[in-house]
């Protein structure tokens, strides 16, 4: 029954990325110039209710769905030049399941469950951001002025603000959301 509950579950999860991803709104939220994005939230969800594998492979999902739509139906100008790179578009997402993943297996058996939870939330959604922005840095340092219409000694403080505002709020988003959501799957789970 627990492999059933286990393969149904990933489904879910699985079909949320994919309306999270293709339904304006649901995944990534306009706010003023900003577009915000919750999806980590469910990847980070996954790894704490079904384990840091699942999560892994949720984030993959999500990852691949950014690479394909980038040849297809980019998201952004700039996603059909910068998530071509599988390195940028699927390994930051990849990385959040398994970042989220462990650190709840080593917070599960503490107190104060619902703040690890936040902290789990902070430190998956910044595991994106920060990494996703990196990758940015490294592979297109020196295309950034037809990238981005920049010079090149601008495209990290361009970084640093983009993950100033976008990176803090979409933190400050999965530190709400996470325990929000995981505190009664946790329990619906351990039933």
């Amino acid at each position: 029954m627990k492999n059933n509950f286990k393969l149904v579950a990933r489904a879910l999860f699985i079909a949320i990325i994919l309306i999270q991803t293709t339904v304006p709104g649901l995944g990534y939220l306009p706010i003023g110039p900003l577009s915000l994005t919750i999806i980590p939230v469910t990847v980070i969800i996954a790894s704490i209710t079904l384990g840091t594998t699942d999560g892994m492979l949720i984030g993959g999902i999500w990852g691949l769905i950014t690479f394909i739509r980038a040849f297809f139906w980019p998201t952004s100008p700039l996603a059909q030049y910068v998530f071509i790179n599988p390195l940028v578009s699927v390994l930051p997402r990849i990385l959040i399941g398994l970042v989220a993943g462990i650190t709840y297996k080593w917070t599960s058996k503490t107190n104060h469950q619902k703040i690890w939870l936040s902290i789990i939330g902070a430190v998956g959604s910044l595991t994106n951001t920060v990494l996703l922005l990196g990758m940015v840095y490294v592979f297109y340092n020196g295309y950034a002025h037809e990238l981005y219409q920049i010079d090149t000694k601008a495209l990290l403080p361009y970084l640093l603000t983009v993950f100033s505002t976008n990176g803090l709020l979409e933190a400050l988003i999965a530190v709400v959301l996470t325990p929000l959501i995981a505190v009664p799957l946790i329990k619906f789970t351990s039933k």
